[in-house]
């Protein structure tokens, strides 16, 4: 008998296509956007904590100033020199320190030219930030101190220089200043915010100070610290030594900022999931909207198939047979609708993290959700017209024109 109901609903159907695909429609555009919104969210996600990790473990960042990002704020905050970051790895919690003196120049090679950041800093830079090189070697101490004339690339800035060639030996020129190309840095893709972090070109500190820069201010301090110490014990201990260094008295505010990478992912993460949420209940709505759609167009079909209805009671189906049927057709379609629905959904989800550039992470749990969370719609929302159209008297069905 349940088989001989599916048979029917399938067939009422197939006989009302454009109606049928217009019911689904809804459903579809529902379940699509709650799985695309939370696995683009889940992706961003991934990439902010994956760009974080990609500095290393236990790294903190001092710059002058109260902001984390942009220009120091106001004149109270002295910048910082090449002293201080010298001074800053004495600290017992601290395994590497690398200053970076930030430019932003026009970089030409023969015929091309890249419009790049340049990033004055040491050798220990590379450690730091946990990256490794592709090629060549880093800068040598003598170098360092000595503010010698010679840089490693980013791979863009290698890519638009030079192409797929070696550039290794090769000289380029920034701002009058010829510069021999001693390696080139791995591919490292966008940041947290989609920056392209190949787009960077480093050199020594004291050479972007003197000859580009000219002044001694270094625009951050990046400080990896030890295994053993915690991020909070090197937070404390990097504030309070600076706090001293700088002659910042008691009851005073820091005229600088210490920021815990982790701290600093965790904060975006937890930004980005609220924004997720947020974005998926508004499309959560498209599937209640999708949901009464289903109600809508049922309660047409009973209005179109009183007739057909009274015949099959007169004949001797129960009500029970009728709300059985139009039930079943219901979930048939929000259940179809369902499915398509995460094929879509998945499928832009993807198309975005391509497009984004982040991780394509779909998660199981929220696929099944939305698909049992359809099939509740139909039940809920397809209930009523069936209940209609098992109460309906068939003298009077029959009676319908």
């Amino acid at each position: 008998m349940l088989w001989e109901t599916v048979r029917l609903a399938f067939t009422a159907i197939i006989r009302n296509k454009l109606r049928s695909f217009l019911t689904v429609l809804g459903v579809v555009i529902g379940v699509a956007a709650v799985i695309a919104m939370v696995t683009i969210g889940r992706g961003s996600s991934q990439s902010v904590t994956a760009s974080v990790e990609a500095l290393g473990a236990n790294v903190l960042v001092v710059r002058p100033g109260q902001r984390m990002m942009g220009p120091p704020t106001g004149a109270d905050a002295p910048r910082f020199d090449l002293k201080d970051a010298e001074a800053l790895g004495e600290l017992s919690s601290v395994a590497a320190v690398a200053p970076s003196v930030t430019s932003s120049q026009t970089v030409v090679a023969g015929n091309a030219n890249a419009a790049t950041q340049i990033v004055g800093t040491t050798a220990a830079y590379l450690t730091v930030q946990n990256w490794p090189l592709a090629m060549g070697r880093a800068f040598s101490d003598g170098e360092v101190q000595a503010g010698s004339a010679v840089c490693v690339l980013g791979q863009t800035v290698r890519a638009t220089l030079f192409g797929s060639g070696d550039p290794i030996g090769q000289t380029l020129r920034i701002k009058g200043v010829s510069c021999e190309v001693i390696g080139v840095l791995a591919a490292k893709g966008a940041g947290s915010f989609g920056q392209d972090q190949d787009d960077v070109l480093l050199m020594p500190a004291r050479t972007v100070q003197r000859r580009l820069e000219g002044d001694s201010d270094v625009n951050s301090i990046s400080v990896a610290l030890r295994q053993q110490a915690t991020s909070e014990e090197g937070v404390r201990q990097v504030s309070e030594f600076l706090r001293e260094r700088r002659r910042i008295g008691l009851g005073q505010r820091d005229n600088f900022s210490v920021t815990d990478m982790k701290e600093f992912a965790n904060v975006l993460s937890g930004v980005n999931a609220v924004l997720t949420s947020l974005l998926s209940a508004v499309a959560a709505v498209s599937l209640l909207v999708g949901g009464i759609g289903i109600m809508n167009i049922m309660l047409v079909s009973v209005t179109e198939r009183t007739r057909e209805i009274g015949i099959r009671l007169a004949v001797g189906a129960t009500s029970g047979q009728v709300l059985q049927q139009f039930l079943v057709e219901a979930v048939v379609l929000s259940v179809l609708g369902g499915a398509l629905g995460i094929a879509a959904g998945l499928g832009l989800a993807w198309g975005g993290s391509v497009f984004m550039s982040i991780p394509f992470a779909p998660s199981a749990p929220v696929v099944a959700l939305a698909f049992v969370f359809s099939a509740v719609v139909g039940v809920v929302f397809g209930y009523f017209p069936a209940r209609s159209a098992a109460r309906l008297d068939p003298i009077e069905a029959l009676r319908h024109q």
